[in-house]
Protein backbone atom coordinates (compact mmCIF):
# COMPACT_ATOMS: atom_id res chain seq x y z
CA UNK A 1 0.00 0.00 0.00
CA UNK A 2 1.71 3.57 -0.91
CA UNK A 3 1.84 5.70 1.54
CA UNK A 4 2.32 9.79 2.17
CA UNK A 5 2.58 11.85 5.37
CA UNK A 6 0.08 14.92 4.63
CA UNK A 7 0.00 17.31 7.61
CA UNK A 8 -3.18 17.83 8.58
CA UNK A 9 -6.42 18.71 10.83
CA UNK A 10 -6.94 16.48 13.87
CA UNK A 11 -10.77 16.43 13.77
CA UNK A 12 -11.69 13.57 16.31
CA UNK A 13 -14.42 12.69 18.87
CA UNK A 14 -12.02 10.39 21.59
CA UNK A 15 -8.82 11.68 21.88
CA UNK A 16 -5.87 11.73 24.87
CA UNK A 17 -4.77 15.44 24.82
CA UNK A 18 -1.87 16.82 26.26
CA UNK A 19 -0.86 20.35 27.04
CA UNK A 20 2.66 21.84 28.16
CA UNK A 21 1.83 24.56 30.62
CA UNK A 22 5.36 26.12 30.95
CA UNK A 23 6.59 29.62 32.58
CA UNK A 24 8.71 31.88 30.46
CA UNK A 25 11.70 31.80 33.75
CA UNK A 26 11.72 29.22 36.66
CA UNK A 27 9.28 30.27 39.11
CA UNK A 28 6.58 28.11 41.37
CA UNK A 29 4.78 25.24 40.36
CA UNK A 30 1.43 24.84 42.44
CA UNK A 31 0.50 21.59 41.91
CA UNK A 32 1.33 17.45 42.02
CA UNK A 33 1.08 15.06 39.63
CA UNK A 34 -2.15 13.39 39.69
CA UNK A 35 -4.23 16.37 41.43
CA UNK A 36 -7.00 17.16 38.78
CA UNK A 37 -7.50 20.88 37.80
CA UNK A 38 -10.31 22.94 36.29
CA UNK A 39 -9.08 24.83 33.27
CA UNK A 40 -8.72 28.59 35.26
CA UNK A 41 -6.78 26.82 37.48
CA UNK A 42 -3.37 28.69 38.23
CA UNK A 43 -1.13 25.82 37.90
CA UNK A 44 2.37 27.95 38.37
CA UNK A 45 3.36 30.97 38.70
CA UNK A 46 6.46 33.51 38.43
CA UNK A 47 7.82 37.07 38.28
CA UNK A 48 8.91 38.99 35.51
CA UNK A 49 11.95 41.55 36.28
CA UNK A 50 10.83 45.09 36.04
CA UNK A 51 11.17 47.81 33.56
CA UNK A 52 14.72 49.60 34.27
CA UNK A 53 14.44 53.13 34.15
CA UNK A 54 17.60 54.98 34.13
CA UNK A 55 18.11 58.86 35.66
CA UNK A 56 20.73 61.26 34.41
CA UNK A 57 21.39 62.49 38.20
CA UNK A 58 24.72 64.18 37.38
CA UNK A 59 23.22 66.10 34.56
CA UNK A 60 19.63 66.94 36.23
CA UNK A 61 21.38 68.05 39.07
CA UNK A 62 24.71 70.03 37.58
CA UNK A 63 27.06 67.59 39.60
CA UNK A 64 30.48 65.55 38.77
CA UNK A 65 29.75 61.87 38.30
CA UNK A 66 32.02 61.03 41.09
CA UNK A 67 30.01 63.35 43.16
CA UNK A 68 26.26 61.66 42.47
CA UNK A 69 26.99 58.72 45.32
CA UNK A 70 27.54 62.04 48.13
CA UNK A 71 23.97 63.40 47.17
CA UNK A 72 22.03 60.52 46.94
CA UNK A 73 19.17 60.63 49.64
CA UNK A 74 18.38 56.75 48.65
CA UNK A 75 21.05 53.77 48.66
CA UNK A 76 21.05 50.85 46.67
CA UNK A 77 18.22 48.72 47.30
CA UNK A 78 15.66 51.21 48.79
CA UNK A 79 12.19 51.43 47.36
CA UNK A 80 11.34 54.76 45.96
CA UNK A 81 7.67 55.60 45.23
CA UNK A 82 6.85 58.05 41.58
CA UNK A 83 7.75 61.79 42.37
CA UNK A 84 10.12 61.15 45.65
CA UNK A 85 12.95 62.68 45.69
CA UNK A 86 16.11 60.30 45.22
CA UNK A 87 19.21 62.92 45.07
CA UNK A 88 19.72 66.54 46.34
CA UNK A 89 21.93 69.20 45.65
CA UNK A 90 23.92 71.49 48.52
CA UNK A 91 22.82 74.57 46.22
CA UNK A 92 25.07 78.14 47.68
CA UNK A 93 26.01 78.32 51.25
CA UNK A 94 22.79 75.82 51.78
CA UNK A 95 20.41 78.01 49.48
CA UNK A 96 19.15 77.39 45.58
CA UNK A 97 19.00 73.54 46.15
CA UNK A 98 17.31 71.30 43.88
CA UNK A 99 16.13 67.66 44.11
CA UNK A 100 16.09 64.84 41.43
CA UNK A 101 12.82 62.67 41.64
CA UNK A 102 12.18 59.38 40.82
CA UNK A 103 9.99 58.98 37.66
CA UNK A 104 8.63 55.39 38.36
CA UNK A 105 8.05 53.83 41.36
CA UNK A 106 10.46 50.94 42.01
CA UNK A 107 13.82 50.30 44.07
CA UNK A 108 17.01 51.73 43.06
CA UNK A 109 19.24 49.18 41.51
CA UNK A 110 22.40 50.87 40.76
CA UNK A 111 24.43 54.17 41.53
CA UNK A 112 27.64 55.07 38.99
CA UNK A 113 30.05 57.04 40.23
CA UNK A 114 31.31 56.27 36.27
CA UNK A 115 28.31 57.77 34.37
CA UNK A 116 26.43 59.79 37.19
CA UNK A 117 23.37 58.14 36.55
CA UNK A 118 21.06 56.18 39.00
CA UNK A 119 19.16 53.14 37.30
CA UNK A 120 15.59 52.35 39.02
CA UNK A 121 13.74 48.86 38.77
CA UNK A 122 10.49 49.06 38.72
CA UNK A 123 8.47 45.95 40.34
CA UNK A 124 8.35 42.70 39.20
CA UNK A 125 5.69 41.31 36.89
CA UNK A 126 3.18 38.40 38.22
CA UNK A 127 2.69 35.94 35.75
CA UNK A 128 0.11 33.22 36.43
CA UNK A 129 -0.33 30.11 34.23
CA UNK A 130 -3.29 27.93 33.62
CA UNK A 131 -4.14 24.62 33.18
CA UNK A 132 -6.96 26.06 30.10
CA UNK A 133 -8.12 22.50 29.81
CA UNK A 134 -10.19 20.68 32.99
CA UNK A 135 -7.84 17.44 33.02
CA UNK A 136 -5.62 15.90 35.30
CA UNK A 137 -1.60 17.36 35.89
CA UNK A 138 0.72 13.97 34.56
CA UNK A 139 3.67 15.54 34.63
CA UNK A 140 5.42 18.70 36.83
CA UNK A 141 8.40 19.79 35.72
CA UNK A 142 10.21 21.75 38.80
CA UNK A 143 10.15 24.73 39.12
CA UNK A 144 8.96 25.50 35.30
CA UNK A 145 5.68 24.14 34.68
CA UNK A 146 3.51 20.77 33.90
CA UNK A 147 1.51 18.61 31.57
CA UNK A 148 -2.37 18.23 32.08
CA UNK A 149 -3.80 15.30 30.13
CA UNK A 150 -7.38 14.93 29.28
CA UNK A 151 -9.89 12.75 27.44
CA UNK A 152 -12.02 14.39 25.25
CA UNK A 153 -12.82 15.66 21.58
CA UNK A 154 -10.17 17.54 19.86
CA UNK A 155 -10.84 19.67 16.76
CA UNK A 156 -8.42 22.01 15.09
CA UNK A 157 -9.03 24.41 12.52
CA UNK A 158 -7.38 25.99 9.78
CA UNK A 159 -7.31 29.99 11.20
CA UNK A 160 -7.55 31.74 14.43
CA UNK A 161 -7.28 34.76 16.20
CA UNK A 162 -7.38 35.82 20.29
CA UNK A 163 -6.38 33.84 23.15
CA UNK A 164 -7.23 30.84 25.57
CA UNK A 165 -11.04 31.12 26.54
CA UNK A 166 -13.43 28.49 28.01
CA UNK A 167 -17.13 28.28 27.80
CA UNK A 168 -20.29 25.84 27.17
CA UNK A 169 -20.94 24.68 23.62
CA UNK A 170 -23.67 26.47 21.93
CA UNK A 171 -24.86 25.59 18.31
CA UNK A 172 -26.96 28.48 16.97
CA UNK A 173 -26.62 27.67 13.06
CA UNK A 174 -29.15 25.03 11.61
CA UNK A 175 -26.69 23.01 9.49
CA UNK A 176 -23.01 23.70 8.59
CA UNK A 177 -24.17 25.87 5.16
CA UNK A 178 -25.61 28.92 7.66
CA UNK A 179 -24.25 32.19 7.68
CA UNK A 180 -23.88 33.30 11.63
CA UNK A 181 -25.46 36.44 11.32
CA UNK A 182 -25.90 39.06 13.85
CA UNK A 183 -29.54 38.17 14.60
CA UNK A 184 -28.60 34.67 16.08
CA UNK A 185 -26.16 36.15 18.42
CA UNK A 186 -28.49 36.68 21.69
CA UNK A 187 -27.65 37.25 25.49
CA UNK A 188 -28.16 33.76 25.83
CA UNK A 189 -24.39 33.74 23.97
CA UNK A 190 -22.97 35.35 27.07
CA UNK A 191 -20.12 33.04 27.89
CA UNK A 192 -20.62 30.63 25.45
CA UNK A 193 -18.46 29.12 22.64
CA UNK A 194 -21.08 29.83 19.96
CA UNK A 195 -20.94 27.51 16.72
CA UNK A 196 -22.33 28.75 13.45
CA UNK A 197 -21.45 27.22 9.78
CA UNK A 198 -20.42 28.83 7.08
CA UNK A 199 -19.47 32.28 7.54
CA UNK A 200 -19.02 35.26 10.02
CA UNK A 201 -18.89 38.95 8.95
CA UNK A 202 -17.88 41.83 10.74
CA UNK A 203 -21.39 42.86 12.18
CA UNK A 204 -21.86 39.66 13.44
CA UNK A 205 -18.05 39.80 15.32
CA UNK A 206 -19.11 43.14 16.55
CA UNK A 207 -22.74 41.34 18.06
CA UNK A 208 -20.26 38.49 19.43
CA UNK A 209 -18.21 40.98 21.59
CA UNK A 210 -21.31 42.94 22.55
CA UNK A 211 -22.81 39.77 23.76
CA UNK A 212 -20.54 38.56 25.38
CA UNK A 213 -19.60 35.47 23.54
CA UNK A 214 -16.66 33.30 24.57
CA UNK A 215 -15.26 32.19 21.43
CA UNK A 216 -16.41 32.23 18.07
CA UNK A 217 -16.43 28.70 15.63
CA UNK A 218 -17.25 29.32 11.99
CA UNK A 219 -16.42 27.84 8.69
CA UNK A 220 -14.74 30.99 7.02
CA UNK A 221 -14.14 34.56 7.06
CA UNK A 222 -13.60 36.97 4.88
CA UNK A 223 -10.27 39.10 4.85
CA UNK A 224 -12.06 42.45 4.57
CA UNK A 225 -13.66 41.72 7.66
CA UNK A 226 -10.98 40.16 9.56
CA UNK A 227 -8.70 43.22 8.86
CA UNK A 228 -11.95 45.71 9.61
CA UNK A 229 -12.49 44.05 13.02
CA UNK A 230 -8.60 43.90 14.16
CA UNK A 231 -8.03 47.38 12.18
CA UNK A 232 -4.96 46.22 10.56
CA UNK A 233 -4.16 43.56 7.77
CA UNK A 234 -3.13 39.82 10.03
CA UNK A 235 0.17 39.47 7.39
CA UNK A 236 2.00 36.52 8.26
CA UNK A 237 2.02 37.20 11.92
CA UNK A 238 1.78 34.53 14.86
CA UNK A 239 -2.01 35.19 15.92
CA UNK A 240 -2.74 34.20 19.59
CA UNK A 241 -2.47 37.72 21.55
CA UNK A 242 -5.12 39.83 19.73
CA UNK A 243 -7.60 41.53 22.75
CA UNK A 244 -10.30 42.24 20.39
CA UNK A 245 -13.27 40.78 23.30
CA UNK A 246 -13.36 37.18 21.36
CA UNK A 247 -11.28 34.47 20.08
CA UNK A 248 -12.05 33.24 16.21
CA UNK A 249 -11.46 30.02 15.02
CA UNK A 250 -12.04 29.01 11.71
CA UNK A 251 -12.38 25.58 10.33
CA UNK A 252 -12.27 25.82 6.84
CA UNK A 253 -10.56 28.94 5.84
CA UNK A 254 -11.04 32.19 4.08
CA UNK A 255 -14.25 33.28 2.33
CA UNK A 256 -18.13 31.25 2.83
CA UNK A 257 -16.76 28.15 3.34
CA UNK A 258 -19.24 25.60 4.89
CA UNK A 259 -17.95 23.71 7.50
CA UNK A 260 -17.16 19.87 7.37
CA UNK A 261 -20.40 18.41 8.29
CA UNK A 262 -18.64 15.80 10.50
CA UNK A 263 -16.84 18.80 12.13
CA UNK A 264 -20.53 20.66 12.89
CA UNK A 265 -22.22 17.34 13.54
CA UNK A 266 -19.76 16.91 16.66
CA UNK A 267 -19.59 19.85 18.12
CA UNK A 268 -23.16 19.54 17.64
CA UNK A 269 -23.27 16.55 19.69
CA UNK A 270 -21.28 18.04 22.31
CA UNK A 271 -23.48 20.83 22.91
CA UNK A 272 -23.43 22.18 26.51
CA UNK A 273 -20.78 20.50 27.57
CA UNK A 274 -17.30 22.78 28.46
CA UNK A 275 -15.08 23.77 26.23
CA UNK A 276 -11.20 25.03 25.74
CA UNK A 277 -10.64 27.00 23.03
CA UNK A 278 -7.78 28.93 21.94
CA UNK A 279 -7.38 30.98 18.71
CA UNK A 280 -3.75 31.06 18.21
CA UNK A 281 -2.21 30.25 14.60
CA UNK A 282 1.13 30.02 13.48
CA UNK A 283 1.48 28.85 9.64
CA UNK A 284 4.97 28.96 8.90
CA UNK A 285 7.91 27.17 11.20
CA UNK A 286 6.23 25.68 14.35
CA UNK A 287 2.50 25.09 12.88
CA UNK A 288 0.41 26.04 15.79
CA UNK A 289 -3.48 25.46 14.80
CA UNK A 290 -5.98 27.18 16.49
CA UNK A 291 -8.53 24.73 18.49
CA UNK A 292 -11.57 23.53 20.43
CA UNK A 293 -10.83 20.87 23.26
CA UNK A 294 -14.07 19.56 25.18
CA UNK A 295 -12.83 17.07 27.96
CA UNK A 296 -15.25 14.16 28.08
CA UNK A 297 -16.21 12.37 31.46
CA UNK A 298 -16.16 8.95 31.96
CA UNK A 299 -12.99 6.19 31.52
CA UNK A 300 -11.10 5.86 28.54
CA UNK A 301 -10.29 2.86 26.89
CA UNK A 302 -7.10 2.19 24.77
CA UNK A 303 -8.95 1.77 21.78
CA UNK A 304 -10.05 5.15 21.75
CA UNK A 305 -6.94 6.82 22.49
CA UNK A 306 -5.54 9.06 19.46
CA UNK A 307 -2.18 8.52 17.97
CA UNK A 308 -0.91 9.79 14.55
CA UNK A 309 1.40 7.79 12.25
CA UNK A 310 1.64 10.69 9.46
CA UNK A 311 0.42 8.24 7.21
CA UNK A 312 -2.29 8.41 4.64
CA UNK A 313 -4.27 5.40 3.42
CA UNK A 314 -7.66 4.47 1.53
CA UNK A 315 -11.21 5.81 2.81
CA UNK A 316 -9.02 8.56 5.22
CA UNK A 317 -10.88 12.29 4.70
CA UNK A 318 -9.11 15.11 3.21
CA UNK A 319 -9.65 18.94 2.42
CA UNK A 320 -8.27 20.15 -1.24
CA UNK A 321 -5.91 23.12 -0.13
CA UNK A 322 -4.98 24.22 -3.64
CA UNK A 323 -7.06 25.10 -6.56
CA UNK A 324 -9.64 24.37 -8.24
CA UNK A 325 -10.77 22.21 -5.44
CA UNK A 326 -9.85 24.65 -2.88
CA UNK A 327 -11.54 23.77 0.38
CA UNK A 328 -13.52 20.66 -0.87
CA UNK A 329 -13.56 17.79 1.41
CA UNK A 330 -13.97 14.20 0.18
CA UNK A 331 -12.29 10.54 0.83
CA UNK A 332 -9.25 8.79 -0.70
CA UNK A 333 -10.27 6.35 -3.01
CA UNK A 334 -6.76 5.43 -4.39
CA UNK A 335 -2.96 6.06 -4.18
CA UNK A 336 -1.32 5.26 -7.04
CA UNK A 337 2.59 4.42 -5.86
CA UNK A 338 4.09 5.22 -9.62
CA UNK A 339 4.70 9.39 -10.07
CA UNK A 340 2.24 11.24 -12.88
CA UNK A 341 3.27 13.57 -15.41
CA UNK A 342 1.04 17.25 -14.02
CA UNK A 343 0.10 20.01 -16.64
CA UNK A 344 2.69 21.76 -14.97
CA UNK A 345 5.10 19.40 -16.92
CA UNK A 346 6.64 18.43 -13.58
CA UNK A 347 5.84 14.47 -12.05
CA UNK A 348 4.81 14.58 -8.58
CA UNK A 349 2.71 11.39 -6.93
CA UNK A 350 -0.77 11.66 -7.03
CA UNK A 351 -4.23 10.15 -5.46
CA UNK A 352 -7.63 10.22 -6.31
CA UNK A 353 -10.17 11.74 -4.23
CA UNK A 354 -14.32 11.47 -4.02
CA UNK A 355 -15.82 14.73 -2.82
CA UNK A 356 -19.46 15.08 -0.77
CA UNK A 357 -21.33 15.15 -3.67
CA UNK A 358 -19.79 12.09 -4.93
CA UNK A 359 -17.52 13.76 -7.85
CA UNK A 360 -13.87 12.24 -8.21
CA UNK A 361 -10.89 13.81 -9.45
CA UNK A 362 -7.17 13.41 -9.51
CA UNK A 363 -5.28 15.77 -7.08
CA UNK A 364 -1.28 15.91 -6.68
CA UNK A 365 -0.75 14.77 -2.76
CA UNK A 366 0.75 18.20 -1.89
CA UNK A 367 -2.47 19.55 -2.61
CA UNK A 368 -4.42 18.43 -0.09
CA UNK A 369 -4.12 18.09 3.92
CA UNK A 370 -5.66 15.10 6.14
CA UNK A 371 -8.56 15.53 8.09
CA UNK A 372 -7.54 12.88 11.09
CA UNK A 373 -10.71 11.09 12.39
Amino acid sequence: MAHAYTPGLKVTEKSVVRKDRRLPLKGQVMVKQGDAVASDQVVAKTELPGNVQTVNVAGLLGLLAEDVPSHMLKKIGDPVAKDEAIAISKGFFGLFKSSCKAPVTGTIESISQITGQVILREPPLPVQVRAYIDGTIVQVNENEGVVVEAFGTFVQGIFGIGGEVAGEVLVVAADPAQELTPDLLTPACQGKVVVGGSLVRIAALQKAVEVGAKALVVGGINDADLKAFLGYDIGVAITGTEQKGVTLVVTEGFGQMTMARKTFNLLKSKQGLKASVNGATQIRAGVMRPEVIIPLAGERSTEETHKQDGGMDLGMAIRAIRHPYFGRIGKVTALPHELQKLESESHARILEVEFEDGTKAIVPRANVELIED
